[in-house]
This record gives C-alpha cells, sequence and structure tokens, in this order.
C-alpha cells in the first residue's frame, strides 16, 4: 500500500471516522470485510437514509449493492471521499458535508451538482451530472457579471483618458509630463552637469 493511502488509513482510524463507519455499516445490517487500499467494504446495507446506493464514513464504504469492485468509477469515487474525510478531520466532514449539498440544492435543486465534495470526488464517477443554475439564480448572477464587465470598461476608460491627458499637456497631470523644464544656457555651454537649482 502507498504511503498517503496508509496515512489516510491511520488519520482515519485516529479520528474516529472509520470506527463511526464500521458501526454504520452494523447498524444497517451490512457486513464490512477488508477491501484495497486500506478499505472496508460493507454490503447490503438496509436502512432508508442516506438514500445513495453506496456512501462512505472514514474508511469504509457501504454499499445497498451485493458488491462493489475495487477498480469501479463508484469504488473509486467513494474512495476519494474516504480521503475527504481524513483532511477534514473525521466525521466534522459530515455536517461540512449537508451544509454543502444544502448549498447545491439551493443554487441546482440538486444535493450533488453543486455539492464541492461531491465534485472534488468526481460527479459523473458518482452517478452525479451537472445541473444548470436555478433561473432566478442565473439572472442575478448575468446581472452581476454584467455590472462588473461595465465597472471594468470605465475604469480602464478613465486610465486611458488620463494617460492621453498627460502625453498631450493638457490634463491634470501636463505639468509633469507635459512641459519641458527650462536648463539654464551657461550651465549647458560649460558642459556642467550640476542641478540647475542651487
Amino acid at each position: 500500500m502507498r504511503a498517503g493511502l496508509r496515512a489516510r488509513q491511520v488519520v482515519n482510524l485516529a479520528n474516529g471516522s472509520t470506527l463511526a463507519g464500521l458501526g454504520m455499516a452494523a447498524l444497517g445490517g451490512a457486513r464490512a470485510v477488508r477491501s484495497a487500499d486500506g478499505l472496508f467494504l460493507g454490503t447490503g446495507y438496509r436502512l432508508p437514509l442516506p438514500p445513495a446506493p453506496a456512501f462512505c464514513l472514514g474508511n469504509v464504504i457501504i454499499t445497498r449493492l451485493d458488491g462493489l469492485a475495487p477498480g469501479s468509477r463508484l469504488f473509486w469515487h467513494e474512495a476519494r471521499h474516504a480521503t475527504q474525510y481524513a483532511w477534514c478531520g473525521g466525521v466534522v466532514m459530515v455536517p461540512l458535508y449537508l451544509a454543502a449539498a444544502g448549498v447545491s440544492w439551493a443554487l441546482t435543486g440538486d444535493f450533488g451538482a453543486r455539492n464541492v465534495f461531491e465534485q472534488r470526488a468526481g460527479l459523473a464517477d458518482g452517478g452525479y451530472t451537472d445541473k444548470p443554475l436555478r433561473p432566478d439564480i442565473r439572472r442575478i448572477t448575468a446581472y452581476r457579471s454584467a455590472a462588473r464587465r461595465s465597472a471594468a470598461r470605465r475604469s480602464a476608460a478613465r486610465r486611458s483618458a488620463a494617460r492621453r491627458s498627460a502625453v498631450s499637456g493638457s490634463g491634470p497631470l501636463a505639468g509633469a509630463a507635459g512641459r519641458v523644464l527650462p536648463w539654464p544656457a551657461s550651465a549647458a555651454r560649460a558642459g556642467s552637469t550640476a542641478s540647475p537649482s542651487r
């Protein structure tokens, strides 16, 4: 097993999420066995929640199916969730995941499409599809984008006008950039490099 996978196994054991996963599998009547990459696979889960065909808790992948091949896309999707548990500090990921699912539902009407955890684990691998934003949200974001573009154009026009006026000698910066400062003729004849001010 690779060092990163071994670290994930140790961290999820230490943070309690793997033990919680084994407990959830037992509670749902799933039979947990060791699987690839330090993961456990619990098959035959019978509780109604969560409704997904498979889910992960710590280093335990739990499924309603009779089996889940370690090389399958769904297996690797759930394995990525196991890594997320390690990074999030264990079961702390559960409320974070639920909050992300709520945001996704508010934006699209779907719990997975804009859920950052599902996106990072691979939407298609988990059986999710990307969904468009709700119509009201699309209108708000389109209005904000248009306002940002308009402000950027106005700012660019102001900068361009200021540069033109500075070069032509007609604007507020003309005194500095549009006028040649006099140099005493005597200093020029003598070849002096001294400053004209004394």
